[in-house]
């Protein structure tokens, strides 16, 4: 078991390999008495082609299927509902897809080492038959209504959509009706076969545990699972262009103000590796800078009343490009987008103000650390982002100097925009 200091925070991260290649994450907090568990697998919307274990064939896989798979891992053969169980010993249980990985959580307060067995026990055990994965596409075309009359959700599957021209990631993480209606059971199987081995896997563990227990734990759960050795798994690299496949789109929907998404995509290959850490910081103090509540952007656009309330962001990264969403909502939707074009372009951050947003950056990540979800999930976008876990986060963003940051800047083109806009119709 390797140990190491997450420094300025007065824990400590525990890490160990086991031989089936599932890497454990945990970081003990004895002042709380809530226990988070995650167990991700690297499969998500984006893995589109990939060759399935014990073949040599790409294999092209419909949109929505790591979705769907999620939803029948929870399947299991004696007809036991997991939620049920978790329910009964005192944890809420739940699944996400994103367009990267496929996780299982659970939190808990007691019952810890009963829940955690249980959690690998019905990830590791699936059970697809025709009859079961018929009726999920009935509960999955369901989901699929329910979602496309959300205008935010609707917003960010069409500026996904609209923006990107090969990555799958331009497609939306559930699927359509029509995609989900050709998935087999024996698709689901190839892919639970090459994307749920431990060894594409990581489990990570926050809260009041003991670190050596736990580990025991999940050794003598999977020694009897018996799991072969694999070799990492052969996706399809996709070359993504610099432009976006359509620049402006209005949709329609029962909205009472319109909702906008100004999408800036943005070509990264200048960048070094190493400096990818610090390119998210510099995107994140660039939008606080400029559109947070206390930002001049911000007080000016409600004093023309173009806004009534702030402006968010959102962050999606692919192998070689960055989509930097500008979200808001607005009755003058030209207005704020042509406001926010100008704003990207403006050089109007000074080194004082770059300072400010690095001590709010420190204190909100200090804050985290005592939440016990977010900091697992800060550990689980460390290992999807980096392959490791990163200790000293607090000490890289006290180093970040305002040069570094202009330099990074200056190597993104922000010229690249689609932008999607949600009104309503009887309004025009």
């Amino acid at each position: 078991m390797n140990k190491m200091e997450l420094k300025n925070l007065d824990l400590m991260l525990y890490e160990e390999t086991l031989p089936c290649g599932l890497t454990i994450h945990i970081v003990p907090k004895t002042s709380v008495n809530n226990i988070y568990v995650s167990l991700s697998t690297r499969f998500g919307e984006q893995d589109k082609s990939f060759i399935p274990y014990g073949e040599k064939k790409m294999l092209h896989v419909e949109n929505g299927i790591a979705h769907f798979l999620e939803h029948k891992v929870f399947e299991m053969e004696n007809g036991e509902d997991p939620f049920a169980f978790f329910s009964l010993h005192g944890a809420d249980a739940n699944a996400s897809t994103t367009l990267d990985k496929t996780t299982y959580v659970f939190s808990t307060v007691s019952h810890f080492i009963p829940t955690l067995n249980y959690l690998l026990d019905f990830v590791f055990s699936p059970y697809f038959t025709d009859e079961n994965v018929e009726k999920e596409k009935e509960i999955i075309a369901e989901e699929l209504s329910m979602y496309e009359d959300d205008p935010l959700s609707k917003l960010m599957e069409v500026s996904l959509l609209n923006s990107f021209q090969k990555d799958p990631v331009r497609y939306y993480i559930g699927g359509t009706k029509e995609s989900i209606s050709t998935i087999t059971k024996e698709k689901l199987m190839s892919c639970f076969d090459t994307f749920y081995h431990p060894s594409n896997m990581f489990l990570v563990i926050t809260g009041n545990v003991d670190p050596t227990e736990t580990i025991l734990t999940i050794k003598q759960n999977l020694e009897n699972k018996k799991f072969e050795k694999r070799d990492t798994v052969v996706r399809k690299n996709y070359v993504e262009p610099d432009l976006v496949t359509k620049e402006e789109e209005v949709l329609y929907k029962n909205v009472v103000i319109p909702k906008i998404a100004v999408n800036f995509k943005l070509n990264y290959k200048k960048i070094k590796k190493d400096d990818f850490f610090d390119l998210k910081m510099a995107l994140t103090i660039l939008f606080q800078s400029k559109f947070s509540i206390t930002s001049l952007f911000n007080e000016e656009a409600k004093r023309k009343n173009i806004i009534q309330s702030g402006v968010g962001f959102n962050l999606t990264y692919t192998s070689s490009h960055i989509l930097f969403t500008i979200l808001g909502e607005s009755e003058k939707e030209d207005v704020f987008i042509e406001k926010i074009k100008e704003e990207m372009h403006k050089n109007n951050i000074t080194e004082e103000e770059f300072e400010r947003k690095k001590k709010v950056m420190i204190s909100s990540y200090i804050y985290m650390s005592d939440n016990v979800y977010a900091f697992n999930n800060k550990i689980v976008s460390d290992i999807m982002d980096y392959k490791k876990v990163i200790c000293d986060d607090i000490s890289r963003i006290h180093h970040f100097t305002f040069d570094k940051f202009e330099k990074l800047l200056s190597k993104i083109n922000f010229d690249t925009v689609s932008t999607v806009i949600i009104k309503n119709k009887e309004k025009g």
